[in-house]
């Protein structure tokens, strides 16, 4: 992978141009192997990908919401990094936790924040998190004090940069306001483009990095995703309109255009998707998420990969949103506290 790094927004973080999502480590996409993905977070160091990323809830959600996994990807993830902690620069969230019924609740009371910092750096084994996100904002709490909570951490050097993730406009305005925010975390790819209209645009005038999550599109836009494709019921992807039986087919025909280019720029379609956001104008660092070290080394390459002005558009158009069948998320059992 290339060495350039690139600067996250106001905490001045310097990251490598692509990071590793770690959350199916621990859950929605099949078995994982503790041994194998350990393996591959300490290759990604070896291969400069520097920001690794997790959530003190991933483990712990899925089918019934089991507060007994809340946690397991921050504990894998410390022992990963235990000896090379000084190579990562380790993001993870609070504010999402399982509520034990199956449902999610999202708690950004002051007295939380602190106490989920605390807890997620004695799961990771570290005195200081590198990017702390407010996973999904409380809406019964004023975005203003869960920030103001969040900056207390970071003027006592707990956190050494601040974010949010899935924040509208609005929010993400105010919390600029009241801290320093660095990063935003949320959805973008060639399939998935509902950034592009006012949260883009706005984080490049707030001069707030992008880190989008499911940079592939979920896999599907690996083209490892078929027609014949069966998702499991605990595969969450079964949940996603995109997925469908009736969305499906007619989205794997825009994939089979991105295989096409691929196949004449020599590379792989994950690759060119993931040059199509780096190729963005702003600061854009994709995470995306593997448990296995030849996805990892496919992912890290892509960095390498130059697109120019006129490939960048006609990927863009070949997934226009209005061609993309199927909206973000069907229905999610969430709900305040």
């Amino acid at each position: 992978m290339r060495t350039s790094h690139v600067t996250l927004g106001a905490g001045g973080l310097r990251v490598g141009p692509i990071g590793l999502g770690c959350m199916g480590m621990s859950q929605f996409y099949g078995p994982a192997d503790r041994a194998e993905s350990i393996a591959t977070v300490r290759l990604a160091l070896d291969l400069g990908v520097t920001l690794l990323d997790t959530a003190d809830v991933y483990g712990a959600v899925g089918a019934a919401a089991d507060t007994n996994g809340f946690g397991h990807n921050e504990t894998l993830l410390g022992e990963a990094v235990r000896g090379r902690r000084d190579r990562a620069v380790i993001a993870t969230k609070f504010g999402a936790r399982p509520s034990g019924d199956g449902r999610v609740v999202y708690d950004g009371t002051p007295a939380y924040v602190r106490s989920a910092c605390e807890a997620s750096l004695r799961r990771l084994g570290t005195d200081h998190i590198d990017l702390y996100y407010c996973h999904r904002l409380d809406p019964a709490v004023p975005v203003e004090e869960t920030v103001g909570a969040m900056a207390e951490l970071l003027a006592e050097g707990k956190v050494t940069a601040l974010g949010l993730s899935n924040a509208g406009p609005d929010e993400l305005r105010r919390a600029a306001r009241t801290a320093p925010v660095s990063a935003l975390q949320s959805e973008y790819s060639l399939w998935e483009r509902g950034v592009e209209d006012e949260i883009l645009p706005l984080c490049r005038e707030l001069g707030i990095a992008l880190v989008p999550y499911s940079p592939l599109g979920r896999a599907a836009l690996t083209g490892r995703v078929g027609p014949g494709t069966r998702l499991d019921g605990d595969d969450f992807r079964s949940t996603l309109p995109k997925f469908s039986a009736a969305n499906l087919p007619h989205n794997l025909r825009l994939v089979d255009g991105l295989k096409r280019f691929a196949r004449e720029r020599g590379a792989t379609p994950g690759q060119v998707a993931l040059a199509w956001l780096l190729a963005q104008p702003h600061t854009v660092v994709p995470v995306p998420g593997t448990k296995r070290a030849e996805f990892l080394r496919e992912n890290a390459a892509a960095a390498d990969l130059t697109l120019d002005a006129g490939e960048v558009a006609a990927l863009g158009a070949l997934f226009a949103p209005e061609r993309v069948r199927g909206g973000q998320y069907g229905e999610l059992p969430v709900s305040g506290r």
